[in-house]
């Protein structure tokens, strides 16, 4: 069973006090990420930015960041602060002689969400394609995926700086927003529990298929062209609260999940959205939270089309 996810008008400023920002600067920056992440950083310009993975050698995400460069040997990982630290001491392992210097650039910087009119108002007039970056002053703007039909973007600026300007938004709204961006972000809960292509980062532009090694890269390009995927993200609606890492089980098996949440918010007309990352073979199943007798999910249409080949 389906649901529909109509447009909600959500708008206004919140601060990302869960988001927390790694840096890596030197000469050597975009070299040395080339080699780790799942995205293609040398060809990312100072106008962009792109979704990325950290995976270990079996493929397995253990962050994932917004990426985007404040100038030619700067760039910024923007994660969530329950793995940063963590995220950081294992990229650090792979410096070596590497000219680049990373750290946890936090306290650095100030980040804010921006959804509905706030992203007009602040980025001006004309339409703002998702992943690209404008500068506005000492900040930059980094243009999101929409979620429910809003614009939605990320503003980071030196602390101190200040803040964007617009009506004050409930930080639950946008994590509302970003379970209905059908992105789900790595946090504690899920680390190393999904390849990429469980998220559909490969469909979200997530994913480079073009590059050269990574961590895990044999991994991720043997399930896409192969044609092994057998579990992708769903957006899902429940009467009951989801939490993170939880597992969904279906109607015919009682004893092994089918998979796990892995992004879940209220919904501000009732219940809670979640993103849910299960098997494709059961999907047109019922489902239901933590146990097959237990809360039931219901799967909504993703906002976006889920790419088969490369």
């Amino acid at each position: 069973m389906t649901l529909s996810n109509s447009a909600f008008p959500v708008s206004g400023v919140t601060e990302l006090t869960h988001l927390g920002v790694i840096r890596a600067i030197g000469e050597e920056a975009v070299k040395f990420l080339q080699g780790q992440l799942t995205q293609d950083v040398v060809a990312l310009d100072l106008s962009q930015a792109r979704l990325a993975a950290f995976c270990n050698a079996k493929g397995r995400m253990q962050a994932s960041f917004v990426v985007f460069k404040r100038s030619a040997d700067e760039i910024l990982l923007v994660c969530s602060r329950d793995i940063l630290a963590a995220t950081l001491k294992r990229l650090s392992m792979f410096v070596l002689r590497a000219k680049v210097k990373m750290s946890d650039a936090s306290a650095d910087f100030q980040l804010y969400g921006l959804a509905g009119g706030a992203v007009e108002a602040t980025a001006g007039s004309g339409e703002q394609a998702p992943w690209t970056k404008t500068d506005v002053g000492v900040a930059s703007l980094v243009f999101l995926s929409p979620g429910a039909g809003q614009p939605c973007a990320l503003w980071c600026a030196p602390a101190g700086s200040p803040a964007p300007e617009g009506a004050a938004m409930d930080l639950a709204l946008w994590h509302w927003l970003a379970v209905q961006s059908g992105i789900a972000m790595i946090t504690q809960p899920i680390f190393e529990a999904f390849v990429p292509q469980m998220l559909n980062y490969e469909s979200v532009g997530g994913v480079s298929f073009k590059k050269g090694c990574y961590p895990g890269q044999e991994i991720v390009a043997r399930s896409q062209y192969r044609g092994i995927l057998k579990r992708r993200a769903y957006l899902a609606h429940s009467e009951v609260a989801p939490s993170m890492g939880q597992e969904v089980f279906h109607a015919k098996d009682a004893l092994q999940p089918c998979g796990l949440v892995a992004a879940a918010a209220p919904n501000p007309s009732g219940g809670f959205d979640a993103i849910v990352s299960i098997q494709t073979a059961v999907a047109a199943d019922p489902l239901a939270l933590g146990q097959v007798a237990g809360p039931a999910l219901l799967l909504l249409p993703l906002p976006y089309s889920l790419l088969e080949t490369v």
